[in-house]
This record gives C-alpha cells, sequence and structure tokens, in this order.
C-alpha cells in the first residue's frame, strides 16, 4: 500500500493551480471536469503520480468558499532552505505566514505558506 493522494477543496480552481504550479513549483498532472455532478477535479505535485504521492484539488462548481474547521492540519514539502523557499514563494505571490526559524521546543527550520484557500503548507529544511 501507498499513498496516492490528499484531496482539498477548493473555491477558485484556477487560483489554486496557480498556487500550487508557480508558487510552489508543483506541475499540473490532470484536470477532468464532471458536468452532470458539476465539479471538476484536478491532480497537481511534483512527479508522476503513479512515482508519489499528488494533490488532488476538487472544486464544486456552486461553493464558492469552505470553513477550513479545527481537524485538519497542514501539507508538508521538504525544501533544501528554507528561508530561500519562502524568498521564491513570495516572489511568484504565495503569501507566507510564518518566516523559516526553529520549530518551537526544537531546532528543525520550518517554514509556513498559505494557499487562496487559507490551506497551510509547511515548509521543511532538509539537507
Amino acid at each position: 500500500m501507498r499513498i496516492l493522494h490528499t484531496m482539498l477543496r477548493v473555491g477558485d480552481l484556477d487560483k489554486s493551480i496557480s498556487f500550487y504550479t508557480e508558487a510552489l513549483g508543483m506541475q499540473l498532472l490532470r484536470r477532468q471536469d464532471y458536468p452532470e455532478g458539476r465539479f471538476t477535479l484536478a491532480f497537481v505535485g511534483y512527479g508522476p503520480e503513479s512515482e508519489g504521492a499528488v494533490l488532488e484539488l476538487t472544486h464544486n462548481w456552486d461553493t464558492p468558499t469552505y470553513d477550513l474547521g479545527n481537524g485538519y492540519g497542514h501539507i508538508a514539502l521538504a525544501v533544501p532552505d528554507a528561508a530561500a523557499a519562502c524568498a521564491e514563494i513570495k516572489r511568484r505571490g504565495g503569501k507566507v505566514v510564518r518566516e523559516a526559524g526553529p520549530m518551537k521546543h526544537g531546532t528543525t527550520i520550518i517554514a509556513f505558506v498559505e494557499d487562496p484557500d487559507g490551506y497551510k503548507v509547511e515548509l521543511i529544511q532538509r539537507q
């Protein structure tokens, strides 16, 4: 068994695809409209779905926003330099909500960015 994808419901699919592809450097792997169900699925990731987990962005055509709730945490990405990643994400129009620095009660260097719907993405510095 392996993890295939994580699904996020998004209010503006084009804005979300832009964030994940332009600000975070993922690729749009596939996109499919389901007119009878009034939704679109878009899959983004850093490589083919056959080789690693990806994100499924689900856009329900009649739902412009969602409540995030308090049970969901975040998506985590490994980066070689968290501060440089934050600078590049900002340059690409992304929103950094916690600059790179040591995690509370630890030494791991982390940062957080936020997608257009408010989902948090943690950047974890890994050599």
